[in-house]
């Protein structure tokens, strides 16, 4: 998997292109469908905008000396 969890697109195009599952010497290696990774990058990118929203802030600005 890449370092960044931010930015899995290079990850999933590489293993889109190597085979599902791989034998070699007796030991085996499978990875999680394409589907479910494509889903995890669309979570993990879906949090990354959650984290930048820019909110309003409503306050009552009362000057000094009014009644």
């Amino acid at each position: 998997m890449a370092d960044d969890p931010e930015d899995l697109t290079q990850t999933i195009r590489d293993n889109a292109a190597a085979p599902a599952e791989a034998t070699v010497d007796g030991r085996s290696a499978k990875q999680h469908p394409l589907p479910d990774q494509i889903e995890a990058d669309r979570y993990l990118a879906s949090r990354a905008a959650s984290k930048k929203k820019l909110g309003i802030r409503m306050s009552k600005v009362i000057p000094p000396g009014a009644s």
